[in-house]
């Protein structure tokens, strides 16, 4: 085989249409190999070509002849010395960080691991066994695909409604998706499942992590798997599993599921986890970054670089304070952007980002990067804007191109309807907004993801049929997920037959549903909600890749109602400007009419006294629809319905409709309490009684 010198850039293994160029990053190794396979089947390389190139810390070749389907992964010689940080051991077969997809899944085995099992030494001793049998490999793939004229919604910040799901539990019981395609990618495409997003009115597919992903070791041997896919292995790589084909294949298929998708309206967000991989801890496997350079891919303990600096809670932090590990995650980005053709993503604990040496630090150079990038500062961008480390919880924090997710929303609603005390004033505060988080640093109310429930955490129907969480089935003792939900389960924990509960626990769903669609923002829906989804009240259901996860398309009557419900609701926010406005209505003012002034059920403004009454738990909103300050496209004033929003999370209360100059006349527009019930239009200044936990809408009239 002829072998040439090759490039140190791109990194990764790039086929030029001749022949392909393979460049690895290793600032400590001493020696690489690089190694071919012919089969996913096979033991053993069936050519082994030693990288004799070195540009910097990249070695590099190229390899006429060779092409797309080529399996490979490396060896990599150098110390093995973990008081030091370095673990290399050649005798480990490692995968490509770039592999732009997987040729052959991992078998766990003892040979994967750098040391040897069960020796009292743990990490310090060193295992000799050849892991090639056994350890995932990358394939060369070919980037080119007949996108047609694909081109990106680019759906507005205020206009956007997320949708977070999982490729395969939202398709894998769906009756009308065929058999084969069930869980897959291009289940995802198919057009029943397009029309129902279509018809539930969100804009954007937010999806779980799609990247190569571990199945841990301890899972796997307790017959569960990683399902949410929160372990990544490959950056670039897009998971197998939910390909109807191999790894090669599911490429191909992921792109198919994005032109379908785009072509339908909607876009496609990633939920991405550069800040750790699934190498775990000190005692984890050697699979790929470890045995390439260990010292430099992950943050080591500064007193002790045995160990791991660990933000994540998962044994081990990646480095983005080196270059070339920031380099990866911008380039692995840029690809699903450029190549994939996604149009953002939500970044799993990006405190941990911003970490350069061991603190937070929001001008970090990721965040500089992104800021200069040309394709990335032009998609979508969400943090979950915590880790687990010291000074980890960074909310509202982070820099004016990015949204974040914001966890006190959540909290504030789940406590207001749940009828805690003393939630009033700041559930008022998170549905205007949350300008305390984001207004003072002149970020826009769309700087706010809200969400009422997410993947994890209890679903919707969840959060009102359980006090308390039930993750037996996960194996760990019901110790993990978390302690405090915010929930409440009506008066019986679990399912029911009792009817008082069972209608009020759709009232509750409704009230908290239609919260979120009222709220300032940019709301969240988790997926499988609207069809009344339960995980049996597990609130931690990572593991679960069956009917605890994956969505049940046969609805009852009860579950029929709540996802129409749903449907009005949503569209309901995007053919009103007063629920998603680019500005904080706070301090906006048009003449006499304020854009948001809050009423006490008695009909007249609410007082600072009324905010700390700490049992009070009615309140009206109105947004006035002429109170804007924001123009359109073509420069035009933007204006709206005024609208009354009466909130009630305790018992039925008389509420006085509020006075001109806000309205004459009160039109009832819809309620949560008895959607099916309408009523005849109110003279301002009217008592009419806000039954217990609903939401009401009303619109202004004129005399």
């Amino acid at each position: 085989m002829s072998v040439w010198r090759g490039r140190p850039y791109p990194l990764g293994a790039t086929w030029d249409g001749l022949g392909t160029n393979f460049a690895l990053y290793s600032e400590h190794a001493e020696a690489v190999e690089l190694c071919l396979f012919d089969r996913a089947e096979a033991p053993a390389p069936a050519r082994v070509v030693e990288l004799r190139e070195q540009t910097g810390p990249v070695w590099h070749c190229y390899l006429p002849g060779v092409g797309p389907g080529q399996l490979y992964g490396y060896r990599v010689h150098g110390p093995y010395e973990p008081a030091r940080g370095h673990r290399f051991n050649p005798r480990k077969l490692l995968l490509d960080p770039y592999a732009k997809a997987i040729g052959r899944q991992l078998r766990w085995h003892d040979s994967l691991y750098g040391y040897r099992l069960g020796d009292p030494e743990q990490d310090r001793s060193r295992d000799n066994r050849d892991s090639a049998p056994y350890a995932p490999l990358g394939a060369v793939v070919e980037d080119a695909f007949p996108w047609g004229d694909d081109r990106p919604p680019q759906t507005p910040w205020e206009d956007t409604i997320l949708y977070e799901t999982h490729v395969k539990g939202i398709t894998r019981l769906h009756p009308e998706v065929p058999e084969p395609l069930r869980g897959t990618y291009l289940g995802l495409a198919c057009e029943p499942v397009l029309e129902h997003l279509r018809s539930l009115g969100i804009t954007t597919i937010q999806l779980l992590p799609v990247h190569a992903h571990v199945d841990d070791r301890i899972l796997v041997e307790r017959g569960l798997t990683n399902y949410w896919g929160y372990n990544p292995l490959a950056y670039f790589a897009p998971e197998p599993d939910y390909a109807r084909g191999d790894g090669v294949a599911a490429v191909r298929e992921f792109k198919q599921m994005v032109r379908a998708l785009h072509a339908a309206g909607f876009e496609v967000i990633l939920d991405v986890v550069y800040n750790h991989t699934g190498e775990g801890n000190h005692l984890g496997p050697t699979l790929s970054f470890r045995g390439i350079d260990n010292a430099r891919y992950y943050k080591l303990a500064p007193d002790n670089p045995r160990y791991y600096a660990d933000y994540t809670g998962t044994g081990n932090t990646l480095n983005p304070g080196n270059p070339y590990v920031l380099q990866l995650i911008l380039d692995s980005l840029r690809y699903w952007v450029v190549e994939m053709h996604v149009d953002g993503f939500r970044f799993d604990l990006a405190a941990a980002l911003a970490r350069e040496l061991h603190d937070v630090n929001m001008q970090s150079a990721f965040f500089r990067a992104i800021q200069q990038d040309p394709v990335l500062k032009c998609v979508k961008l969400i943090a979950e804007p915590w880790d687990v480390g010291p000074g980890g919880y960074q909310l509202g924090n982070f820099p004016r191109l990015w949204a974040e997710w914001n966890g006190r929303y959540r909290d504030a609603v789940r406590r207001y309807w749940r009828g805690d005390p003393g939630t009033l004033a700041e559930f008022a505060t998170r549905l205007t907004g949350s300008a305390d988080l984001y207004g003072r640093s002149g970020r826009p109310p769309f700087a706010s993801v809200n969400y009422v429930t997410a993947h994890d955490g209890f679903t919707l129907q969840d959060l009102v049929s359980y006090a308390r969480k039930h993750n037996e089935a996960n194996g760990e003792d019901n110790r993990d997920g978390a302690e405090e939900n915010y929930s409440t389960n009506c008066g019986v924990e679990g399912p029911t037959e009792d009817p008082e509960v069972r209608a009020s626990r759709e009232r509750l769903k409704r009230a908290l549903v239609a919260t979120l669609m009222l709220s300032q923002g940019v709301p969240m829906l988790l997926g499988g909600d609207e069809l009344s989804r339960t995980q049996g009240g597990n609130n931690n259901a990572y593991c679960q890749d069956n009917e605890v996860s994956w969505y049940v398309w046969a609805l009852d009557p009860d579950q029929r109602a709540f996802c129409e419900f749903m449907r009005q609701v949503v569209h309901f926010r995007r053919a009103h400007r007063n629920f998603r406005r680019r500005d904080f209505p706070v301090g906006q003012e048009v003449g006499p009419c304020r854009a948001v002034t809050w009423f006490h059920p008695a009909g007249r403004e609410m007082t600072p006294e009324d905010w700390q009454d700490r049992q009070r738990k009615a309140v009206g909103m109105v947004l006035c629809g002429r109170a804007f300050s924001e123009r359109d496209e073509r420069g035009q004033l933007v204006t709206d319905d005024t609208f009354l929003a009466v909130f009630n999370s305790g018992r039925a209360v008389r509420f006085v409709l509020p006075r001109a100059p806000v309205a004459w006349t009160w039109e009832w527009v819809w309620g949560t309490a008895e959607p099916r019930r309408r009523l005849g239009p109110l003279p301002a200044g009217s008592g009419w009684i806000a039954p217990a936990r609903s939401l009401t809408v009303w619109r202004a009239a004129g005399p």
